[in-house]
C-alpha cells in the first residue's frame, strides 16, 4: 500500500508539471482527491492492515494528500497569473483615446433666470416664500382690494374648483399669507405658477410663471421701489441698462407703474424685439394699497410698503431670444439642450 500511495504522488505531481488550463487542473484534482479518486480508493484499503501499520500508512497517506494539495494550489496561482498577463496583452486600452461621455441634463431655461433673479434679490435681504397654488378665493382677490364686482376679475379669469376655491392667478396671495404672519419688516420675494383661462398661442399659456416681491417697514416710498428695481435690472441684464416708470392701475397698489428696462438685445438702439422703441416691458409694481396691509392686520398710519410682479415667462424668452411661449413647456431635448 506504501507503494501504490508513493505512485500516486508521482504520477499526480508528473500530471500537474504538464497542465495548462484550470479546468484540466480541476480534473486532476477529483482524478486523484475525489470522493472516487484514487487516493480515497486506496485507504478504503486500509481494513485489511495490522494494527501496527495502519497509523504509518494513514499519516503517509495525509501527508501525500496535503502534499497534492499544495501543489494545485501552486499551479493554480501560476495559471492564473498566466491568464492575467495574456489577457493584460490582448485586451490593450490605450488611455489617450477620448472617453464615452454619458448624456447630462440641462438646466431648463427658466429654472436658470429663476434662480439669477432669487441670487440677486437674496442678495438684497430679501427671503423666499411660497404658498399654494389652490387657493382661497379671499386670498386671490378679496384681500388685495378685488371685490366680487371688481372688473380685474374678469381679466383675471381663472379655473374654478369651486365657490371658495380656485387656482390662483397671481402669486400675491403668498405675500397676504406671509403679512399675516409676520409682523414688518417684511422683504420677500414668491415666485410660482399661476392659473388663467387664457387660450394657448405664441405668447399665452394658461399656465405661466410670475415672481413677485413684497417689502414692507416704516418709511418705504416710491424712491425705495425705483432703487431696488433699479439695482434689480442693472444685475439681471448688466450696467448700463436703464430704466423708466409708467403711471398705470393696479387694485392692490397706488401709486402705480409698469417698469420698462432699456431692450437686452440692442442696448436701447431699436429693433425687431423691442419694436424699434429701445424699450422693453418687464414688470409692474407700486406701492402697496393701505386697504390692502388694512385686510392683512398692517396698519397703514405707522407701515407702507412696495410690491411688484413680473412674468418669469416673458423674461426668459427676452434673454434668450425665444419667440414662442410653447417651447417652454415642450419638453424637447433639442431645445433645452441649446441652454
Amino acid at each position: 500500500m506504501r507503494d501504490k500511495l508513493e505512485k500516486v504522488r508521482q504520477e499526480s505531481f508528473r500530471e500537474l508539471e504538464k497542465v495548462e488550463t484550470i479546468q484540466s487542473l480541476e480534473e486532476i484534482r477529483i482524478k486523484y482527491l475525489g470522493k472516487k479518486g484514487e487516493l480515497t480508493g486506496i485507504l478504503r484499503g486500509m481494513g485489511g492492515l495490522s494494527e501496527e501499520e495502519r497509523p504509518i500508512i494513514g499519516q503517509l497517506a495525509n501527508e501525500i494528500r496535503d502534499n497534492v494539495n499544495e501543489k494545485i494550489e501552486q499551479t493554480a496561482y501560476f495559471l492564473n497569473r498566466k491568464d492575467l498577463e495574456k489577457r493584460l496583452k490582448s485586451e490593450f486600452i490605450d488611455v489617450t483615446m477620448p472617453s464615452k461621455r454619458k448624456p447630462i441634463g440641462n438646466k431648463h431655461p427658466m429654472t436658470k433666470i429663476l434662480d439669477e433673479i432669487k441670487e440677486i434679490f437674496i442678495g438684497m435681504g430679501f427671503t423666499i416664500e411660497e404658498g399654494p397654488e389652490i387657493e382661497k378665493v379671499y386670498y386671490n382677490f378679496d384681500a388685495l382690494n378685488h371685490n366680487k364686482y371688481h372688473p380685474a376679475r374678469d381679466v383675471q379669469d381663472t379655473f374654478y374648483i369651486n365657490e371658495d376655491l380656485l387656482l390662483r392667478t397671481q402669486t400675491s396671495p403668498v405675500q397676504v399669507r406671509t403679512m399675516e404672519k409676520q409682523k414688518p419688516p417684511i422683504r420677500i420675494l414668491a415666485p410660482g405658477r399661476v392659473y388663467r383661462a387664457d387660450e394657448i398661442d405664441a405668447t399665452h399659456s394658461p399656465m405661466f410663471h410670475q415672481i413677485e416681491g413684497l417689502v414692507v417697514d416704516k418709511g418705504i416710498t416710491m424712491a425705495n421701489l425705483k432703487g431696488t428695481l433699479d439695482m434689480f435690472a442693472k444685475q439681471l441684464y448688466g450696467e448700463s441698462t436703464k430704466t423708466k416708470f409708467r403711471p398705470h392701475h393696479f387694485p392692490f397698489t397706488e401709486p402705480s407703474a409698469e417698469m420698462d428696462c432699456t431692450c437686452a438685445a440692442c442696448k436701447g438702439a431699436g429693433c425687431r424685439v423691442c419694436k424699434n422703441s429701445g424699450w422693453i416691458e418687464i414688470l409692474g409694481a407700486g406701492m402697496v394699497h393701505p386697504k390692502v396691509l388694512a385686510n392683512c392686520g398692517i396698519d397703514p398710519e405707522i407701515y407702507s410698503g412696495f410690491a411688484f410682479g413680473m412674468g418669469l415667462d416673458r423674461i426668459s424668452m427676452l434673454r434668450y431670444g425665444i419667440d414662442d411661449l410653447r417651447l417652454m413647456f415642450e419638453n424637447d431635448k433639442r431645445f433645452i439642450s441649446q441652454f
